[in-house]
């Protein structure tokens, strides 16, 4: 077996922060009220920064430390319009990463679907790897369930479903009885905040929709 060290590709899913402004006071606190609604998804993650938006400088180094002082790990930039700002960024140790080489879905085998039968309690997580769940119970608020592919809970879903958690954007969250703290498919998520009251306790199916997420009531 070698000893020296490897370099391979591989693929990570990251959240991608859209920055509107240069503020970086109100961008710090976005992500700091994001934090505090869900501390497992959020903290201490990854984070792209993305700039394309952004008219005039960036204090790169403030945005920096803001965003790690609050529990986040920012790794780099995309959105550069200009070499200038790409040299600013990369001189306060961030990435300039750009639409070619930011992390994409790796093919992976799939696995036999995993079924959980016993309700999945706060404080759990359960993962599927490079496969689809199936929870024939409920999941707790304070539990998780995470798959690479698609997640079916025919119960009630209190906590948080993770699918396409390697990237895959045809993943997708099925539920009996929609309560949640946190959907996310392929790194794209909504708190419960942001998931509209007309959906709220009934039986939905959750997409992947021009890169952004959907979601529809199924019918009894």
């Amino acid at each position: 077996m070698s000893q020296t060290p490897d370099l391979k590709g591989s693929s990570f899913t990251l959240s991608v922060l859209h920055l509107s402004d240069n503020n970086i006071s109100n961008t710090v606190h976005f992500i700091k009220e994001k934090i505090d609604q869900a501390p497992s998804f959020f903290k201490s993650a990854p984070v792209v920064i993305n700039i394309a938006k952004v008219d005039g400088d960036i204090d790169f180094l403030d945005l920096k430390l803001g965003i790690e002082e609050v529990g986040m790990i920012p790794v780099g930039i995309t959105g550069c319009k200009d070499k200038r700002t790409q040299t600013l960024a990369s001189q306060v140790g961030l990435a300039v990463m750009t639409a070619s080489n930011m992390p994409a879905k790796a093919p992976a085998k799939m696995q036999p679907t995993k079924v959980i039968r016993t309700p999945v309690r706060s404080g759990q997580q359960i993962y599927a790897k490079d496969g689809d769940l199936v929870v024939l119970s409920h999941v707790s608020a304070g539990a998780e369930v995470i798959a690479d592919g698609t997640i079916h809970i025919h119960g009630t879903l209190r906590g948080r479903a993770i699918a396409g958690a390697s990237g895959c954007s045809q993943a997708k969250v099925f539920c009996n009885d929609l309560q949640a703290e946190l959907i996310s498919i392929a790194g794209n998520y909504w708190l419960s905040d942001q998931i509209a009251g007309e959906y709220w306790n009934k039986k939905v199916m959750l997409s992947m929709e021009n890169e952004s997420l959907s979601i529809e009531t199924l019918s009894i």
